[in-house]
């Protein structure tokens, strides 16, 4: 029981710390790519934060699994090159006690991951594409910054306003360019204003944003023949929000008591995907504990690049029969359960490929006693 807590204790914690790296990076990215659509508009500041704390389930899902097969290698690595592996041979600890010893976490860390991928991350997914479409709905009198150049009309102009209003309803100091073809050629539209309100002028909602007190430029750039326009009121049309793009993958937001009803390709490959990954966990633990074997002479990294690469693999070909599935390229029987057997069978090979190698070892001692 001893030997069993200071195993978990040194495996658990080291998971803790990767998966918070592994977690930290993630986020990282995420957040600045949120950040720079923040920056041009198109979301807005307040909701960031929000946003990733909804992802988070999400992330956490791989990053957990990728955390706790980095922490087997790393705890037991180096177990191995402090030679306390060795102790704990010679106290009668074989490598299939200590792979036992191993799935008991395993088993905590596949449930934690499960209710993840098959409860808390697709709540969190639809949260998020919740979010998000109440962005896109929103006018560009809500999602506009004073001091910065950004699109007008869905990208056809750009606009430039000095200062907003508390209630935001009315533009202080605004520019608006607007570039397209007259007539074949090449001209460019400029206006400027005192200030500007967005009002709506007929039954089915139209939006216009309306200029006052300003002048009209337009004309074709480096040519002085420009139509010089002053205005008491100006109105533009402003098109409706684009509210098209929706979830990359809809099934991703779906209850998982939804999906068993659900007989499309996209919900059946989602499912068996969220119950691959509580699987995924438990085959990673078979396959970190022969590969974290080393010695002192060898340090405690040497196999970590070869263990990551094979589970990316293994990662990858989990993700690469779920598209097919999806694309219809590959039955969902037996779908992704074809990929768990591949490596739960290359788990029991490197557990036994030293009572292999022994065994062969004394075939070939008898063979060669026999000849002799």
């Amino acid at each position: 029981m001893i030997i069993f807590r200071y195993l978990n204790r040194e495996v658990m914690v080291t998971m803790v710390a990767v998966s918070s790296i592994l977690l930290l990076i993630i986020m990282s990215g995420r957040f600045v790519r949120y950040l720079a659509e923040a920056a041009t508009g198109n979301l807005s500041v307040d909701v960031l934060f929000t946003i990733m704390g909804y992802r988070l389930p999400g992330f956490l899902e791989l990053v957990v699994p990728l955390g706790f097969f980095i922490a087997i290698l790393l705890a037991y690595g180096r177990l191995y090159t402090d030679s306390e592996m060795v102790v704990l041979s010679a106290c009668g600890i074989s490598q299939h006690q200590l792979l036992g010893f191993t799935l008991v976490p395993a088993l905590g860390v596949a449930v934690l991951v499960g209710s993840m991928s098959l409860w808390v991350s697709p709540m969190g997914v639809l949260a998020t594409e919740t979010v998000l479409a109440e962005q896109r709905t929103r006018s560009e009198f809500d999602l506009v910054q004073p001091g910065r150049f950004q699109p007008l009309s869905g990208g056809e102009s750009i606009s430039y306003v000095e200062g907003v209003s508390d209630d935001r309803q009315r533009l202080r100091g605004v520019f608006v360019a607007e570039s397209g073809t007259d007539a074949g050629q090449h001209s460019t539209t400029v206006v400027v204003a005192d200030y500007g309100e967005q009002a709506v002028h007929d039954e089915y909602g139209r939006r216009y944003l309306n200029l006052y007190n300003g002048r009209r430029y337009e004309g074709q750039p480096g040519e002085a023949n420009f139509q010089v326009t002053e205005f008491d009121i100006y109105g533009q049309y402003l098109p409706p929000p684009d509210t098209s793009a929706g979830f990359r993958n809809k099934a991703d937001a779906i209850p998982t008591a939804e999906l068993w009803r659900a007989e499309d390709l996209q919900s059946r490959a989602t499912l068996q995907w969220r119950l691959s990954l509580p699987v995924l966990v438990m085959v990673v633990a078979f396959l970190a504990v022969p590969l974290s074997s080393t010695s002192p002479r060898r340090g405690r990294y040497v196999k970590m690049l070869p263990a990551i690469i094979l589970y990316m693999v293994y990662l990858g070909a989990l993700s690469g029969v779920r598209g097919a599935i999806e694309a219809g390229n590959w039955p969902v029987v037996p779908g992704l359960w074809v990929v768990h057997p591949v490596f739960i069978a290359l788990a029991l090979l490197l557990l036994n490929a030293q009572g292999l190698r022994l065994w062969r070892q004394k075939r070939r001692a008898q063979a060669e006693a026999r000849h002799a």
